[in-house]
């Protein structure tokens, strides 16, 4: 299989897991406050990390590479941070959307100003995958009086997503689990900032394995993508995997029945067609 087409695949899976964390994520949060499922989360991906660091026997980065690693650790922080943010203002259905297609555009942009544009058709499926991002993440409150609310923090979400996908890609040291470790290690002392800042207090490890469970999938996401960053263009690896919510909604709707929207359908049907487009 040639390496874009592996970049392609690895970006894919990367989608599906995220999505999958994401789902489980939010099951968490169902019973924990946002930064505490965070700090689980992050404490699940940095074991698994440092586990596998370790086996592969991969050594310390070198100061570009732990900069590029901890710059994209402060990024998805601060991303993770906004959103949640912008989440508690009561109008999701415009901030997650907004920020998802932030992030996807980012990498975007990126590569156009260092002279790499795609193909025309691969950019016919960039605006259709951004187009299905915003659909599918559409509910019935789309409508709401207050339908802009919280722009500048879906904004700043997007840009740290965005920064993240950038960043991490620029690694240049052939490690794949060493600069998870540093991102990860960045977000668990964000979360245990903002833990104290709150004063809430810490989760237990042994009675949220369902949090647990979220930061295995959400690192196994992050090194599909780390992978497809690297087999492919940023930029496609970037919006393959950005196609998380999709994910979200259809697992929503296997495992919790919840009603998915007319809207919601089309973006996944236009999720699925983009892919098209930016492989061929």
């Amino acid at each position: 299989m040639p390496s874009s087409s592996l970049g392609i695949f690895s970006a894919l899976l990367a989608a599906l897991t995220w999505g999958g964390a994401d789902y489980l994520g939010g099951f968490a949060a169902r019973r924990l406050k946002a930064f505490q499922v965070l700090l689980l989360v992050a404490l699940a991906g940095l074991a698994a990390m440092l586990l596998l660091t370790l086996i592969a026997g991969e050594t310390w980065l070198s100061p570009p590479g732990l900069l590029y690693s901890a710059l994209a650790g402060i990024c998805g922080s601060l991303g993770i941070t906004a959103l949640y943010r912008g989440l508690t203002l009561g109008n999701t259905a415009f901030v997650a959307p907004l920020s998802a297609v932030i992030g996807a555009t980012t990498p975007v942009l990126f590569e156009f100003v260092r002279g790499n544009p795609p193909e025309s058709t691969q950019l016919a499926g960039f605006v259709l995958a951004l187009s299905g991002i915003w659909l599918v993440s559409r509910t019935a409150s789309e409508h709401a009086v207050h339908r802009f609310t919280g722009w500048p923090l879906a904004l700043i979400a997007g840009l740290g997503f965005g920064g993240f996908f950038v960043l991490i890609a620029q690694v240049p040291d052939e490690s794949v689990f060493m600069p998870l470790v540093v991102v990860k290690s960045v977000t668990i002392l964000l979360a245990l900032a903002v833990l104290g800042l709150r004063r809430d207090g810490l989760p237990s490890v042994r009675h949220n394995p369902v949090a647990l469970s979220a930061g295995l999938l959400d690192v196994a996401g992050n090194v599909l993508y780390l992978l497809a960053s690297q087999w492919t263009r940023l930029d496609v690896a970037a919006v393959l995997a950005s196609m998380s919510p999709a994910v979200v909604v259809l697992l929503a709707r296997i495992f919790t029945h919840e009603a998915i929207t007319r809207w919601q359908w089309m973006g996944v049907a236009v999720c699925i067609s983009s892919v098209v487009l930016i492989t061929i």
